[in-house]
């Protein structure tokens, strides 16, 4: 996995309007990049929504927001609205960069070994380096630890 201190790996995904974003348009920002699961499942959402409910104050700190699942563009689009989502909500059908990223491997669901999306977070500084990983995270209070950090 990379970790702090690493340069970020660039990628360009579409967003749910079907646009390519790319890392490297918000150089002289701060960036969050979190992986997650599936759109619109129980603790997708609660991280979602508290990534919305403290994004003005993440905005305030110079840093913007990005989620990456393997969903399509069709189900960020309807998750994004749903929830009123004001991030980037980027879809990697094929897992490439979740890949890159370390984001997907073996994990435990329901007592049981599956191949799938890990929840993690990379808090990326204004010039492409990894401030900090969060390589497990559990949703309830993400949002405000990461605000914390910035």
């Amino acid at each position: 996995m990379l970790k702090k201190g690493d340069k970020a790996f660039d990628f360009s995904l579409p967003d749910d309007n079907n646009n390519m974003i790319s890392l490297s348009q918000f150089k002289g920002k701060k960036v969050i990049v979190y992986f997650y699961p599936k759109d619109n499942t129980p603790g997708c959402t609660k991280e979602a929504c508290s990534f919305r409910d403290d994004y003005d104050d993440i905005l305030k700190k110079g840093a913007v927001v990005i989620g990456i699942s393997a969903d399509s563009v069709k189900s960020h689009q309807s998750f994004k609205s749903k929830y009123n989502l004001p991030f980037y909500l980027l879809s990697d059908t094929e897992k490439k960069v979740i890949k890159l990223y370390n984001a997907y491997g073996e994990k435990n669901m329901y007592g049981k070994l599956v191949m799938g999306i890990i929840r993690s977070t990379f808090v990326i500084d204004e010039n492409g380096i990894i401030l900090e990983v969060f390589p497990k995270v559990t949703p309830e209070g993400h949002a405000k630890e990461i605000l914390n950090l910035l």
